[in-house]
């Protein structure tokens, strides 16, 4: 069973302005809900059975008050939309710059983790306080989503498609991690730990235990070449395929006239449906 408080420390980058958005949302909400229970009780003590109010209902109008409740509301509603709106996309937006960059598998019913020196974990995740933590995540399975609500961060991981998300901690500390998303019948226990430490800590940690000897790059070369798909896609090959050296983050034109960007969807996609995306000048022969 995981005990956490109701409203999360605030321990990132973007945490503390979700917070203020939601308490300014729960003001205005307390606010108009005050006013108008204010007026109900008002006008019901003041036209209660009995009372010598005047009945005889004539008619008035006011154009300053009709406009005031349509437009008071209306631009306190549509500030708060811009508002949020920014932050959403700063949020979902990747930082340039020196990014850690962790590849993240979630699994029935684990989350499973990468770090750039091979480093792998299970339901543990470190990172360093005060630089942006990039993931990369897929799904073997169902689909899950990725939350830490001390950093009020969360994002759907779904089958055979990659999704990103980023965050920046703050505040040293273990912070709790969930599936937000219901994945079978042990989906309540599909949680685990996120361990902010400070920079120099995070270095020695990651320089120790089980730290792979190859690279995720270096990975990826030998299953290329062990699985043979160096004999039509490498460099040497004379067969009459598309080569993949240089591919990442260059434009593919393809067969139907449109350009793609070779990004992670795009390689996943080929490598799991190779006839999604055709080519140019490469017919599926």
């Amino acid at each position: 069973m995981w005990n956490f408080p109701l409203l999360p420390e605030v321990a990132s980058t973007f945490a503390g302005q979700v917070d203020a958005v939601f308490f300014a949302l729960t003001a205005l909400s307390v606010l108009f809900s005050a006013i108008i229970c204010v007026a109900i009780i008002y006008f019901a003590v003041k036209y209660r059975r009995g009372s010598k109010a005047d009945r005889s209902n004539p008619v008035h109008t006011s154009l300053k008050l009709e406009l005031s409740w349509s437009i008071i509301p209306f631009i306190l509603g549509l500030g708060i939309f811009v508002w949020a709106t920014i932050i959403y996309v700063n949020m979902y937006t990747m930082p340039k710059g020196d990014a850690l960059k962790i590849n993240v598998v979630a699994k029935q019913w684990m989350w499973k983790f990468q770090h750039p020196n091979g480093r792998r974990e299970i339901n543990d995740l470190h990172v360093p306080t005060g630089r942006p933590v990039e993931l990369t995540m897929t799904s073997q399975d169902v689909i899950h989503s990725f939350f830490v609500p001390a950093f009020r961060a969360k994002r759907d991981v779904l089958p055979g498609r990659v999704s990103t998300a980023w965050f920046e901690a703050t505040k040293p500390g273990k912070y709790h991690l969930f599936c937000a998303e219901y994945c079978g019948t042990e989906h309540s226990l599909m949680g685990g730990t996120v361990h902010v430490m400070e920079p120099q800590a995070y270095q020695e940690w990651l320089t120790t235990g089980n730290a792979s000897s190859e690279t995720p790059v270096q990975a990826g070369e030998r299953l290329f070449n062990s699985y043979g798909c160096a004999v039509c896609h490498g460099r040497q090959s004379t067969f009459r395929a598309p080569k993949v050296e240089g591919l990442f983050g260059s434009q593919v034109k393809l067969k139907d006239g449109n350009t793609v960007t070779a990004d992670e969807q795009y390689l996943r996609e080929s490598i799991l449906h190779s006839q999604a995306k055709i080519v140019a000048g490469y017919d599926p022969v």
